[in-house]
């Protein structure tokens, strides 16, 4: 393959996907991106040319080394031969490293995330067939003006609202409120439905200023220290993760209206499953009682991407009306078609 040859970018993180039995005991991440990808066969649809990011558990990775693989995937697409991306990267945290850089795409180009459940030295592993399909979603043209996804065992979903739903059972992850976007076939076939995009936001550099963004969630008998204890550590924004449709109690309602006024950007999400978050309840720490706190509402985003959307903000726009304007377009689920 020349570089004038169109093809397909893989980036490769670590994960998995890439991990094999250590002698000091687990598995690591330890295969370059080259033999994460020979271990294909002949199984490739697209000319693929390789590039290591780095070689991590993706429960290592930080915000700055989200936002190197989020660089990466521009600098590739800066070439006009390469039809699309697809990087490796462990499951831990994929489906917020997926939505990171599905804010910050503005290429009509596939990027695909994908990975896999079990080691490369297992019995047997699904990296090969995941990554055979992800080759496929990223190099056509139906993937195409889609975003960023996330390709796991067939299904392909768009990475706002994406989460991990199950530790260990090969089909790792759902979408219950954005829904799906097709499926791919082990031959590599793709069928997909349109899906509509918002306008990318900038993609800070690494290290360019981290304002500290920490998650506190409400259960029974919580109370506000440690919410405090964050506010004190310097967060400028805090994730709270109510219950039901965002509520919590009077102590943490309280500690929200401190911290508001004090500057801090509060956003109200769920540990609930599905469903968005609304204000409904009173009475001394509902959803209404935050909201008349001061806090913003995730919509649809659960925890996870409500911490990455909020972290983003705070490094390129910390006006809390934008701030609120933004969560309540991105935590909107798309219209169904008619």
């Amino acid at each position: 393959m020349t570089v004038t040859d169109s093809h397909v970018v893989l980036l490769a993180t670590g994960g998995t996907i890439s991990s094999r039995s250590s002698q000091a005991g687990g598995a690591v991440a330890s295969d370059t991106g080259e033999q994460v990808f020979k271990a294909l066969g002949s199984r490739v649809s697209h000319p693929v040319r390789v590039l290591d990011v780095f070689q991590k558990g993706s429960y290592l990775l930080t915000f700055d080394d989200m936002l190197k693989i989020c660089a990466a995937i521009q600098e590739v697409l800066k070439d006009p031969s390469v039809l699309g991306v697809v990087v490796t990267h462990g499951t831990d945290t994929m489906e917020e490293t997926a939505y990171l850089a599905d804010l910050t795409h503005s290429d009509e180009r596939p990027v695909v995330f994908t990975g896999s459940q079990r080691a490369a030295d297992s019995d047997a592993p699904d990296g090969p067939d995941n990554l055979a399909r992800a080759i496929a979603v990223a190099g056509s043209m139906d993937g195409r003006g889609k975003g960023v996804m996330v390709q796991f065992a067939g299904t392909i979903f768009p990475a706002a609202g994406v989460r991990k739903s199950q530790t260990l059972r090969l089909d790792a992850f759902a979408n219950p409120d954005f829904g799906v976007l097709g499926q791919v076939s082990a031959q590599g076939e793709v069928a997909m439905d349109g899906s509509g995009r918002l306008e990318a936001l900038p993609l800070p550099r690494p290290g360019g200023g981290s304002p500290r963004v920490d998650l506190v969630a409400a259960y029974p008998g919580s109370d506000s220290i440690l919410m405090h204890a964050a506010l004190e550590a310097g967060a400028e924004g805090i994730i709270l993760q109510g219950t039901g449709s965002g509520n919590a109690n009077a102590s943490l309602c309280a500690e929200v209206a401190a911290a508001v006024a004090s500057g801090a950007v509060v956003v109200t999400s769920t540990r609930v499953d599905a469903g968005p978050v609304v204000p409904i309840y009173g009475a001394g720490g509902g959803g209404e009682d935050l909201r008349v706190a001061g806090a913003i509402s995730s919509g649809h985003l659960r925890p996870s991407q409500s911490l990455i959307l909020l972290s983003l903000l705070l490094r390129i726009n910390p006006d809390r009306d934008r701030i609120t304007e933004i969560f309540a377009q991105r935590g909107r689920p798309p219209e169904p078609s008619a």
